[in-house]
């Protein structure tokens, strides 16, 4: 059990100027937010562990991701996020590794105009320019491009249908975790601006190491775990069996749905499906670190990687951890066996599979028209953050977590912390 939680005792009317209903990233993070202001606070969830969705498991030596959440290196919000000084990131090689139709492997999204016309692909120099222009567009200007979904748009911009089909949809799929591509065309090309001003990475030491930082690093007793909390209000929390909580303001920071249990007003949007499979080797297996894209639609993985070779500790010394993402329910693992054995070009057959993660209500969807800057103050006294009121990303997640303290903090009457230039996390 991590230092900063425990299990709630029977209390009643317990006091403190803020509740937070749950302990995920965002609710950890607006707790950090709080407390550098000055303000009191305890945080309410319902599991035995603080985390929510960012978890990792573990078999074997091995740590094993339930979502397998990618960050980017040129995430700001991480670094305005009191808590999260000691968090490192592990990059992937630069850009991505696509396996197309044809059987061939091409890296995108690392090459400069110049060097991919050096490599004689005009496809590849047109999209490394187009790439490097909305890279380097203010963020304002992409919101107030015209809204549609994101394949209608993909499709009008004037690229080759191999670069369209081959590239950008396969890499749009695994940054929205929407094989669809129904995603804002807002949204989905401010995902591309991040692929591209830096790289894609994991939390050294699997997702849940990010909670954990923040969970550890909050005051002991801030957190309370296998609380379950009934209703909320401005000043009162009540709960199943721990009586209830006064306070001055609550903070809900639930997912989605959960939310909108407790404020029946809430929209709940639709939902991203993904399944997660981890296999381990029995020997190393070498990989460079990329993150290898299926761009075949007749099979159903999205993207696939060593990924002990993108974070060493997530194996045991002498063998590889594969884990392989598909955007859906979990297909025959005699299929992802065989497609595993194409795309790596080498016998799956001693592999281990070591757990099958199937998470139906993954990551909200973000359909047009998306406002990546939606309401987190309900009314004085009631603030809601979460990644379903910004991006559906753990930077959405920690953004709408400072909205929704800097709004409470307004209301209160006290002033804003100030919050530090964003230098970007460690990366190791």
């Amino acid at each position: 059990m991590l230092s900063s939680t425990h299990h709630a005792a029977h209390h009643t009317a317990q006091l403190a100027d803020v509740v937070i209903v749950g302990a995920g990233v965002s609710g950890l993070a607006a707790a950090h937010h709080l407390i550098a202001a000055g303000v009191t606070v305890t945080v309410l969830e319902t599991a035995d562990d603080p985390g929510g969705r960012m978890a990792t498991g573990s078999a074997d030596g091995f740590r094993l991701d339930r979502i397998g959440q990618l960050l980017n290196t040129s995430y700001t919000e991480p670094a305005r996020t009191p808590g999260l000084e000691g968090l490192t990131l592990r990059p992937f090689a630069a850009g991505v590794l696509v396996h197309g139709v044809d059987g061939k492997q091409q890296r995108a999204g690392a090459l400069t105009p110049a060097r991919a016309l050096a490599s004689g692909s005009l496809d590849q120099a047109r999209l490394s320019a187009a790439l490097g222009r909305l890279a380097a567009l203010p963020e304002e200007r992409v919101l107030a491009r015209p809204e549609r979904p994101a394949l209608t748009a993909l499709r009008s911009r004037g690229l080759p249908p191999r670069t369209v089909n081959g590239v950008l949809r396969p890499l749009l799929s695994t940054l929205l975790r929407d094989p669809d591509l129904t995603t804002s065309s807002r949204v989905a090309d401010l995902a591309l601006r991040t692929f591209v001003r830096g790289r894609l990475a994991v939390p050294e030491g699997g997702a849940a190491a990010l909670p954990r930082l923040l969970a550890e690093s909050l005051p002991p007793g801030t957190v309370r775990t296998g609380v379950r909390v009934r209703s909320v209000a401005t000043s009162l929390v009540t709960t199943e069996e721990h009586g209830d909580f006064r306070c001055r303001s609550v903070v809900l920071a639930t997912g989605a749905r959960a939310a909108s249990e407790l404020l029946p007003g809430l929209r709940v949007p639709r939902f991203h499906e993904v399944t997660v499979i981890h296999h381990a080797t029995p020997a190393p297996l070498p990989w460079d670190g990329s993150l290898l894209l299926d761009a075949d639609p007749k099979w159903p993985l999205a993207h696939t990687t060593v990924m002990s070779a993108v974070d060493p500790s997530r194996a045991p010394a002498g063998r590889s951890l594969v884990t392989t993402t598909v955007h859906g329910p979990p297909p025959p693992a005699r299929t992802v066996a065989s497609r595993l054995a194409r795309l790596y070009d080498t016998s799956t057959r001693d592999w281990d599979l070591l757990a099958v993660h199937h998470t139906p209500e993954a990551v909200p969807a973000m359909p047009p028209p998306y406002d990546l800057r939606r309401p987190v103050r309900v009314l004085a006294g009631l603030y809601v953050c979460g990644d379903h009121r910004d991006s559906n990303t753990v930077q959405g997640a920690l953004h709408s977590a400072r909205r929704a303290a800097t709004a409470l903090l307004r209301d209160f009457g006290i002033p804003l912390p100030a919050t530090p230039e964003p230098a970007l996390p460690a990366v190791a």
